[in-house]
């Protein structure tokens, strides 16, 4: 069976994954881009997403090149496929223009159900109102075999761990305190019993924590 993997979602060190405020404007909310300095600064995604040379390599760089690997689909919630109220826009198709980064079937968990939306570069969105567990059988089928990435944000995935969906997850404690917004690790307590848990510090001063379920 495929697995549900997390990668690369920053988090605060007071464990926010998002800031307060989410709009049109500022998807993370008073957080801006300070959760994902890291990531842009890296070889790869200046590269690859950027076009521009340059960027950091190492750590960062290496964990950030796992993010597509082996992925055959997506589950985002509402809260990262656009800001509160994007629902009523019927225009609007997400955060990351004609052709979205995902080049996989996107499942967005939301309560406002519309028709799925074809993007450029293989990126097909569709709206379901579904648990963590329908919502992954659904993916699955569509990733044909692949794995399935739980994109965020913090309540969903937090969600999925709730339900033990998670067989990998990648965290990324950026060294900044937001002090308000949506919190990962919230009701989760004893979550590491279940996981082989390993960290691993950057130069550029984030630390990489991964928990991986025993006999994965």
């Amino acid at each position: 069976m495929s697995l549900a993997r997390v990668h690369n979602f920053a988090i605060s060190l007071d464990g926010f994954g998002t800031g307060e405020g989410q709009s049109r404007d500022a998807h993370f909310g008073h957080a801006g881009q300070r959760l994902h300095e890291w990531m842009f600064a890296t070889r790869w995604w200046r590269h690859k997403r950027d076009g521009q040379s340059g960027g950091t390599g190492g750590v960062d760089d290496a964990f950030v090149q796992q993010h597509a690997l082996g992925i055959g689909a997506e589950i985002m919630g509402a809260g990262k496929f656009g800001h509160p109220g994007w629902h009523e826009d019927p225009e609007w198709k997400g955060a990351w223009g004609p052709n979205p980064p995902f080049h996989t079937p996107v499942f967005v968990l939301t309560h406002h159900v519309r028709p799925s939306i074809e993007m450029e570069g293989g990126t097909t969105f569709h709206f379901i109102d579904a648990s963590p567990a329908e919502a992954l059988e659904a993916a699955r089928k569509a990733a044909d075999g692949l794995d399935v990435r739980i994109g965020g944000g913090p309540t969903v995935i937090r969600d999925f761990l709730a339900a033990g969906l998670i067989d990998h997850l990648h965290t990324v404690v950026v060294p900044i305190l937001l002090g308000r917004g949506v919190r990962l690790w919230d009701g989760l307590e004893g979550l590491e019993k279940d996981y082989e848990v390993e960290s691993i510090s950057s130069s550029s001063g984030v630390t990489h924590v991964t928990f991986t379920r025993a006999g994965v």
